[in-house]
C-alpha cells in the first residue's frame, strides 16, 4: 500500500521534532561535563562560513561582540518558517533600542533553491535587519550539524516536478552570545512576547 507524500511528510516532521526535542532537553537538562554521570554535556553552536543574501562570504567571527538569533529554514517554507521569523521580528520591536545588540539571522537548509537572490527577496518581507544565510550542501550540513538541527529533503511524488520538494525540519530560534557561546534555545510556541522578556535577561 503507498504512502501519500503528505503523510511521509507528516511522518518525517514528527520525527525530527521528537528528535529536536530530546536534543533541547538534553542542552538544557543534560549532565554538565565532569558531572558524577561522566558523560559531556552537549553543546551547540560552531564556526561557521557561509554566503549572506548580498552574496558576501562570512563567517562565525564577523558576528562577534553581538548576540546571534538564529533559524534554521528554507524560503519556500509554507508555514513554520514564516511563522518563526515573524515570531523573531516582533519580539525585535518589543526590545526597542536594545534589539541593536542582537543580530538575527535565518540560515537556509535549501541551498540548491535559496540563492542570495532569493534570500533576499525573502528576508526583507520579515526585518530590515535580518540576515540571510546560504551556501554548498556541505556547508549547510556543517553548521546544521553544529547545532543539532535536524533537516529532510521529502521528494514529490513520481511524475512531478522534480524541484517542488519540500524540507522537514526543526523548528528552534537560537540565541547565541557576543562570545559567540549559546545562551537559550526557543521552541516552536515562544510567544514573542516570552522571547523578548528571556532576551533582556542577557543583552541587559
Amino acid at each position: 500500500m503507498a504512502v501519500s507524500r503528505g503523510r511521509f511528510i507528516q511522518g518525517v516532521a514528527i520525527f525530527i521534532i521528537v528528535a529536536s526535542t530530546a536534543i533541547a532537553a538534553w542542552l538544557h537538562f543534560g549532565p554538565a561535563s565532569g558531572s558524577g554521570g561522566g558523560i559531556p554535556a552537549i553543546t551547540v553552536g560552531g564556526p561557521f562560513e557561509l554566503v549572506n543574501h548580498n552574496g558576501g562570504t562570512v563567517t562565525d567571527a564577523d558576528f562577534r561582540g553581538k548576540f546571534m538569533l538564529i533559524f534554521f529554514g528554507y524560503t519556500y517554507c509554507p508555514d513554520v518558517c514564516p511563522t518563526g521569523l515573524g515570531i523573531m521580528a516582533e519580539a525585535l520591536d518589543i526590545l526597542g533600542p536594545g534589539a541593536g545588540k542582537v543580530v538575527p539571522i535565518f540560515i537556509s537548509i535549501d541551498p540548491k533553491r535559496d540563492t542570495p537572490e532569493r534570500l533576499k527577496e525573502f528576508v526583507t518581507n520579515f526585518h530590515p535587519r535580518l540576515v540571510g544565510l546560504t551556501g554548498s550542501p556541505a556547508q549547510v550540513s556543517a553548521v546544521a550539524n553544529a547545532y543539532r538541527v535536524f533537516f529532510a529533503k521529502v521528494n514529490p511524488k513520481e511524475g512531478e516536478d522534480p524541484d517542488n520538494y519540500a524540507m522537514a525540519h526543526a523548528n528552534f530560534t537560537f540565541l547565541m552570545g557576543p562570545d559567540g557561546e549559546n545562551r537559550t534555545i526557543f521552541n516552536g510556541g515562544t510567544s514573542p512576547q516570552e522571547m523578548a522578556k528571556r532576551i533582556k535577561k542577557f543583552i541587559y
